[in-house]
């Protein structure tokens, strides 16, 4: 059986808010912070929930170093 994600009770928290507020981003932004903050404690490829983040932080690098 795999280690449990790190992250996952997090990610669970950011789906329960979004299904209450009809996936308005908007009104769940600070259990998505805290998702992030849960992310930044680890070392990339340590937790799958946050392998979303990853992939947009190293797009945002890409975009930002061809400018």
């Amino acid at each position: 059986m795999p280690p449990k994600d790190p992250c996952q009770k997090q990610a669970c928290e950011i789906q329960k808010c979004l299904q209450a507020n009809n996936y308005v981003e908007s009104k769940c932004r600070s259990v998505i912070q805290e998702l992030r903050k849960c992310c930044a404690q680890y070392t990339k490829g340590r937790s799958v929930v946050c392998s979303g983040f990853e992939k947009e932080e190293e797009e945002n690098l890409t975009l930002n170093g061809n400018k």
